[in-house]
Formats: C-alpha cells, sequence, structure tokens
C-alpha cells in the first residue's frame, strides 16, 4: 500500500492534510482516486490507514481510518557522526544509513577533513534532508531521520558524554572489537557511532575522544572506505541488539 509523511500540523482529529510534491505523485504518477487506500505516517512512529476524500491541485484530504503499529524503528537509537567527507560520499552514508535504521546524522569537522564543513542555510542540508526523506519512505521507516549540518571537533568531542555509549570506530585500534563492545554494553539504547573522513581520525583527536567518554573500538582487519564504516557498523550495531531479526 502507497504510504506519505504528513507532518502532525498536518493532522486533525480524523483527517489529515497531504502537501507539497507528493500531491502530484498521487494524483498524476499513482493516479489514485477518491476513495482510494493509502498509509500516513506523521514521522513520530504513528501511523493510520487512511482513505483518500478529496484531491485538489494543492493538497490531498485524507480520512484516517484507523491507527497501525509502526514496526519499522528499531528499541536502539543510533546517531551516526561522519567526518566531513568528498562531495557525494555523505548522500551514500545517509541513505543507506537511513535503511539500516540510523535515527540521526552528524558530519563534524576534524584535523584531516579534505572537504569544508557548511552551514545551516547552505542548500546541502536540503539536499541530504531530501535524502533521508526519500529513503525514509522507501523502507517504510516510521520517522524521517534527521540530518544535522556539521559541527565542530570540540563539539563532537563534548557531545561525546552526552550517549549511552559512544564508540569511535577507529582503524588503529587493535585490542577491542565492536562487537566486543556493544556486548559488554548490551543494556545501552542510545548509541553513537564516530567515522573519521578519508583520512581517518588523528591520534591525538583518537585520545581526545577517549578520554570524553568514547570507546575505541575496531571493525576488523581491512580497512574500509569512509562512505562503507557507518553503514557497516550501524548494521552490526542492530544485528547485535537483536534489531536485524524479523
Amino acid at each position: 500500500m502507497n504510504r506519505f509523511f504528513v507532518d502532525k500540523s498536518n493532522i486533525d482529529g480524523g483527517h489529515a492534510r497531504i502537501f507539497g510534491e507528493d500531491v502530484d505523485h498521487i494524483s498524476k504518477v499513482l493516479r489514485l482516486k477518491e476513495g482510494s487506500e493509502i498509509r500516513v505516517c506523521d514521522g513520530e512512529r504513528r501511523e493510520w490507514n487512511a482513505r483518500i476524500d478529496s484531491i485538489g491541485k494543492k493538497a490531498v484530504l485524507v480520512e484516517l481510518i484507523s491507527p497501525i503499529a509502526a514496526t519499522t524503528e528499531p528499541d536502539c537509537c543510533i546517531t551516526l557522526y561522519q567526518g566531513i567527507q568528498k562531495s557525494g560520499k555523505f548522500e551514500t552514508v545517509v541513505q543507506k544509513g537511513v535503511e539500516l535504521g540510523v535515527s540521526a546524522f552528524v558530519p563534524f569537522n576534524c584535523e584531516r577533513a579534505v572537504a569544508k564543513p557548511w552551514s545551516a542555510s547552505d542548500n546541502r542540508c536540503a539536499r541530504y534532508s531530501r535524502v533521508s526523506l526519500e529513503a525514509a519512505k522507501q523502507c517504510g521507516r516510521g520517522i524521517i531521520p534527521k540530518v544535522e549540518p556539521p559541527i565542530s571537533f570540540d563539539e563532537l568531542c563534548e557531545r561525546a558524554g552526552r550517549h549511552e555509549l559512544t564508540l569511535l570506530l577507529w582503524e588503529e585500534e587493535r585490542e577491542r572489537s565492536l562487537k566486543d563492545a556493544l556486548r559488554a554494553h548490551m543494556e545501552a539504547k542510545d548509541i553513537a557511532l564516530i567515522i573519521g573522513p578519508e583520512g581517518g581520525i588523528s591520534k591525538d583527536e583518537a585520545r581526545r575522544l577517549c578520554d570524553c567518554g568514547a570507546v575505541s573500538v575496531s571493525l576488523g582487519a581491512r580497512i574500509l572506505r569512509t562512505e562503507t564504516a557507518g553503514p557497516a557498523a550501524a548494521a552490526m550495531t542492530l544485528y547485535e541488539k537483536d534489531d536485524m531479526a524479523p
């Protein structure tokens, strides 16, 4: 069944209004009609079976028939902190991360980052948020994972201590694996994953993060590309949390 996100401000009682590009998608691409049944999600894990009441040029009015359980969200909340990458790679990280179950994405600046950070007003912010939205639609997420503008390394260090468990995926770690760290903190539900840029995290940066509460872990003997490491770590984390099973 076709599924659409609706801002909760556009839900009133037993009805909801769909705006934006989805209006044309409903009427011109899917060619749905009055009486067609769809699903509506408010982006906060609440969903409904719905029926189209009317289709206008700017909005589609739907009746919310019955609530349904949102079963696609993991119990574990993963925030992926990604070192700023060259153009195009972050889109891949966001898309695949959303599909796997990541809850939020935060790019950060650091010593070996080649690309420069961008501001909240930069059109890249809107583009990455759009990638998250489309991926959430495609895979049936109950939320639209947030994509933040880049933060400084100092702020990353400050945030490292806020999560129940913060894991630094570092290629120079030789003793502790991701699996070992997760099994030692099985109760953790709020998990941060830190991935370096193309050049990785420097030793001084790794030390600073560990001093702030991060746990340095290895993903294995093979060094993964920066755009591969984040989604791989997210998948491994959710598997260990028994969240990849049907």
